[in-house]
């Protein structure tokens, strides 16, 4: 009985291994979404005027185990992302660049992305308007070996690859009033880059993504931003997410955010000099979740992030002086 158990338990994650990925590549879901802009759209690179460099994981699904009768060395994993983004401005390409490496974990599959970013930023209306592009380049690896529950004799099995590199191409919009509010469109995986070894494609995704500021007149000291994702994959998978934090001085802060039918997390953060820190729990609400089948305990997500603005000494100016004034 435990074994079936098992059996059924894996077969489910080889599922959503192959619906997420053999199938059609899914990208990454961050809840700090807010905080980590440039991986869903290229033409957020150098918007913020400083040297950035951000690092975030996410544990999905946590307390989602398989039990492994068979002595398989793995058991698959749940899902899981591990990310760095650096970006800057670029004064004399009239934009910024940034890097994006990524690092995602699904059932059988491990992914590795690296992204390189181009934005071209101008001047427009109150803010600053730009077009990006992105250059992809990703490893893909499917460990058959750990599969648990299926046919050693299956012949899809059998001929499938064990990895496979793809290159695509993503670009975005991204459209700014500093202090005011954010919105961009983007596209990801243009391309739609496949390998048929593995049976891997990338999903072609459509990202609308923004966010406002507004600070009451009674309390000048809080900041109200509310925020919005909506996603589809394909134009097949559909996805929308709000949230909204409250700033307290630019030094903490806080909130809730909503994704349609699979979590409400918390957010919290600190802001210390040039280090910012934050942290999320999604408490699953779809079948996963712990009230309704007990499989997950939640997700959990932390970032941090540093930026500065590099100092550049100003050139010592020539000054002449007639002494026959002094």
């Amino acid at each position: 009985m435990k074994i079936k158990q098992a059996k059924k338990l894996s077969l489910l994650v080889i599922a959503l291994g192959f619906s997420c990925h053999a199938i059609a590549q899914q990208e990454p879901q961050f809840t700090q979404y807010m905080f980590n802009r440039m991986s869903y759209n290229p033409g957020y690179a150098g918007s913020s005027g400083s040297i950035c460099a951000t690092l975030m994981y996410r544990n999905q699904w946590m307390g989602f185990k398989l039990d492994n009768p068979t002595g398989a060395s793995k058991a698959g994993y749940t899902p899981s992302d591990l990310l760095f983004t650096f970006d800057l401005p670029v004064k004399f390409l009239h934009g910024g660049l940034g890097l994006t490496v990524t690092g995602d974990y699904i059932g059988y599959h491990q992914n590795i992305a690296v992204n390189v970013d181009y934005a071209f930023r101008m001047f427009w209306g109150e803010g600053n308007l730009a077009a990006g592009v992105e250059a992809s380049l990703l490893n893909s690896k499917l460990d058959k070996e750990g599969l648990v529950g299926g046919d050693p004799g299956d012949p899809l099995l059998n001929n499938l690859g064990e990895s496979a590199f793809l290159i695509d191409v993503s670009v975005g919009v991204y459209y700014q009033v500093p202090s005011k509010y954010w919105v961009g469109v983007s596209v990801k995986n243009l391309l739609g880059a496949h390998d048929d070894n593995i049976h891997f494609a990338n999903a072609r995704t459509l990202y609308a993504m923004g966010g406002y500021e507004y600070t009451p007149s009674m309390s000048p000291s809080l900041k109200i931003k509310p925020s919005f994702m909506l996603k589809t994959a394909n134009l097949s998978l559909f996805q929308g997410e709000v949230s909204c934090l409250l700033d307290y001085r630019n030094l903490v802060w806080g909130g809730l955010s909503y994704r349609v039918q699979d979590a409400v997390a918390v957010l919290a953060g600190v802001h210390w000099k040039k280090l910012h820190v934050g942290f999320s729990y999604d408490i699953t609400t779809s079948n996963l979740g712990a009230y309704k089948s007990g499989r997950s305990m939640g997700t959990i997500e932390a970032y941090l992030r540093f930026c500065f603005k590099p100092v550049i000494p100003a050139k010592p100016g020539t000054s002449y002086g007639n002494t026959w004034l002094l």
